[in-house]
């Protein structure tokens, strides 16, 4: 029988890039310390935080919902709120819904949920119709940016001081290397564990598990016996980051540890890349109010491209 390297007990898992065999009790709470360490670390939130949680129903946001309800009942002065976006996948997000506002219900957590056909008078099966139609685009193209903005609304809508999203390391390296591939590397400056809002309405944005991998999440919420969604979005293969997902987990199977040094790799760039991009301002979108760095948000420029919003006279 294997021995958990912490207590002794009988270990269940190796997590093989540090080398420790773990039981059930001490694997949870390694991943619940880590969080914590990440939220420390990074100093995330504040005793008296309003904080917003994206929630979509996931194994990785249900499972960030339970950590930060556990670790927020130490600050009594601190809040949690969930917010749920329906984005409009028909047969895929009702399932996820449901998984949210059960997991919130169970914990005591306020569930606001709301809908692209609301935020933007189109749900995504209608968006991509039109995309397929005038420009091809991946659906993660529009799906992203649209859901973003929502989340900033909503948050502020709420009054929350944070918003917390569930990237782990797997979505926080994919996304650096999105931004490398698409050229936009300005952003590889910008993004990383938190994002400071700004005067122009922005909620700061922070990602308390960006340290801990996908595959760990995935564990974490089975043995801790959380309910999630496992059906995958439908339009997940048509995205660039699914080949870089892919990609990515063929390095780590053979080259333990990649993602790590990956993450580590753009942290040392980061600050020169931001001094060579220089301060970026937030401003208002003129079509929405929204905050960009742009005259027009990125949002209301893919709805004009689509022709589902109306140009500026």
């Amino acid at each position: 029988m294997t021995r958990c390297t912490v207590c002794g007990r009988e270990a269940i898992f190796l997590r093989k890039y540090s080398g420790e065999r773990l039981c059930k009790r001490c694997y949870i709470n390694s991943i619940e310390r880590k969080v914590e360490g990440t939220i420390s670390r990074y100093r995330m939130f504040d005793p008296e935080d309003r904080i917003a949680v994206a929630v979509s129903g996931g194994k990785d946001s249900t499972s960030l919902l339970h950590i930060l309800h556990k670790i927020e009942a130490r600050f009594p002065r601190s809040e949690l709120i969930a917010i749920t976006i329906n984005e409009g996948i028909s047969g895929y997000r009702d399932e996820a819904i449901n998984i949210a506002r059960e997991s919130c219900k169970r914990l005591g957590v306020e569930h606001v949920v709301t809908s692209f056909k609301e935020l933007y008078g189109h749900g995504l099966d209608e968006i991509v119709r039109v995309a397929d139609e005038r420009n091809g685009l991946s659906p993660c193209s529009y799906c992203g940016v649209l859901r973003r903005r929502g989340l900033n609304v909503i948050a502020r809508d709420v009054g929350a001081d944070k918003l917390a999203m569930a990237f782990t390391l797997d979505d926080e390296v994919q996304t650096r290397l999105l931004n490398l591939i698409h050229g936009d590397v300005s952003r590889l400056g910008r993004v990383g564990p938190v994002l400071e809002g700004g005067s122009a309405g922005f909620i700061p944005r922070v990602k308390p598990l960006c340290e801990v991998p996908e595959r760990e999440v995935v564990l974490y919420a089975f043995l801790k016996g959380i309910r999630f969604q496992t059906a995958q979005c439908p339009y997940r293969r048509r995205g660039l980051r699914n080949d870089i997902r892919a990609f990515l987990n063929r390095l780590e199977t053979r080259h333990l540890g990649t993602k790590y040094t990956i993450l580590r790799s753009f942290e040392k760039i980061a600050p020169i890349m931001r001094e060579l991009a220089g301060k970026v301002e937030l401003k208002k979108c003129r079509l929405c109010g929204e905050p960009t760095v742009s005259d027009v948000c990125k949002a209301c420029q893919s709805l004009l491209e689509l022709g589902l919003i109306d140009r500026p006279s």
